[in-house]
């Protein structure tokens, strides 16, 4: 099950990956995918060996960023390719047919590429502009997103679609509106003082009715 909201680590504030996980998780997220940039291998490894113990102690699906060779080491639950990184078909070699595999898209073309691979989501953006992404591709704002849903259903594309760059609680009901499973979300949730209210209204918006009808419990993610 591809969650509904996504939470992607920073190191802010003097807090590491997994302390910020940590934070994040008691707060409620069931979905953290680690982004480390410009590591050495071994302390990439550390860092998400912590990072991983976080996630299971609180049930929650941990994806590795960019990083294949770290997320087989580890067996992460997934792993996270961006349009530079290795190509899902020969990631799904190495990591093999149970270990979830996402992508990145800013085009049509990006989607259909990525739906040829059969990954298992698509992270759809940017949204609009954000500090936390170097290269950062053209921002799609709301009708970008609304033309690659549409594009997919023309084409039978059922692959999850989750919107990211920039993303506020403010704009989960346009998104889901333009026909999206779910958000990525960093700053808004790494920045928050009050954790667990700000990803209380995540997924509340996201999940609707069923949030409500389950008590705020939903299915992992």
């Amino acid at each position: 099950m591809i969650a509904k909201l996504h939470y992607i680590t920073q190191e802010v504030n003097g807090a590491s990956h997994s302390e910020i996980a940590e934070q994040v998780c008691e707060a409620g997220a069931k979905w953290i995918q680690l982004r480390v940039k410009e590591k050495p291998y071994n302390e990439w490894l550390r860092i998400a060996s912590e990072t991983q113990k976080v996630c299971k102690k609180y049930n929650a699906t941990f994806i590795v960023d960019d990083n294949v060779a770290i997320a087989r080491a580890l067996n992460a639950d997934g792993v996270h390719l961006g349009k530079d990184d290795m190509r899902p078909e020969d990631a799904r070699k190495v990591l093999g047919k149970k270990t979830i595999i996402g992508g990145t898209a800013n085009t049509v073309a990006d989607i259909q590429r990525l739906a040829d691979a059969s990954v298992q989501y698509i992270g759809v953006g940017p949204f609009r502009f954000t500090m936390t992404k170097q290269k950062l591709a053209p921002v799609l704002g709301p009708e970008g997103l609304e033309r690659i849903v549409e594009y997919c259903k023309a084409r039978h594309i059922n692959i999850p679609l989750i919107a990211i760059g920039g993303i506020t609680a403010e704009d989960v009901p346009t998104i889901i509106k333009a026909g999206l499973h779910g958000v990525a979300v960093s700053s808004a949730i790494s920045m928050a003082e009050d954790k667990h209210t700000v990803i209380e209204r995540f997924r509340k918006l996201l999940y609707g009715r069923q949030y409500a009808v389950a008590g705020g419990a939903t299915e992992k993610g």
